[in-house]
């Protein structure tokens, strides 16, 4: 993370002292009261998890956040049992690993409501670069690698115009590969420059984006 390339960001961030405290402050909250709210529906969307498939609620995943951390990710699991083993790293539309209850859970994006506790505990943010695998994180470029300077993040920009992700890679001979080479550089240009142009503010604009985009109405 120590290269000219992400110095000018390091510099804007340092800037920005109480605005990141602000976000803190905010992700923790907000996570405690969201968990303590959810526990009844969250509890039964894991019963439904456990009655339509072999396997745990939970998908865990080692993912990389703020200057390198690694952590291992909560997500309701959507897929198969280890289907991490049996398929490419990204998902595409139509996915033959997905379970039932899992396409539910992915239409409606609550598949993510155990990312809370990551970001009760630090490990992301509710606005932030999304979480990427080990694997991705080693084929960034140094410019990419100043979404490091901040939490991975449950929502961002990149997250609300690449939505419908999965369906970009459906038509991939090689999923990782255009992954890697076209949709992440693209993704990556919305990362940095929210990372730029960062204020606690625009976290509270893009989280607004975030619930009209799941409603699948037009941005406000």
């Amino acid at each position: 993370m120590k290269n000219e390339k992400v110095r000018p960001y390091y510099d804007c961030l340092s800037k920005k002292t109480f605005s990141l405290k602000l976000k803190r402050a905010f992700d923790f909250v907000v996570a405690l009261i969201m968990l303590v709210l959810l526990f009844v529906p969250m509890l039964i969307i894991a019963i439904m998890i456990k009655l339509d498939s072999k396997g745990p609620v939970f998908f865990r995943q080692e993912r990389v956040t703020m200057y390198g951390r690694k952590f291992y990710i909560h997500k309701f699991r959507t897929m198969v049992n280890h289907a991490d083993k049996i398929g490419t790293g990204v998902t595409v539309n139509d996915d033959a690993r997905i379970t039932n209850v899992g396409k539910k859970l992915r239409r409606l994006r609550i598949d993510e409501l155990p990312q809370l506790i990551d970001v009760l505990s630090g490990d992301m943010s509710f606005v932030g670069t999304r979480p990427e695998s080990t694997k991705y994180v080693k084929r960034y470029s140094d410019e990419m690698f100043a979404t490091l300077l901040m939490p991975a993040g449950i929502t961002s920009e990149a997250s609300i115009k690449y939505k419908d992700e999965d369906k970009l890679l459906s038509s991939a001979s090689d999923a990782d590969s255009v992954y890697v080479n076209k949709v992440l550089p693209e993704k990556m240009k919305y990362n940095l420059s929210s990372i730029k142009n960062y204020s606690f503010f625009n976290d509270i604009k893009t989280m607004i984006k975030t619930v009209f985009a799941v409603a699948g109405k037009e941005e406000v």
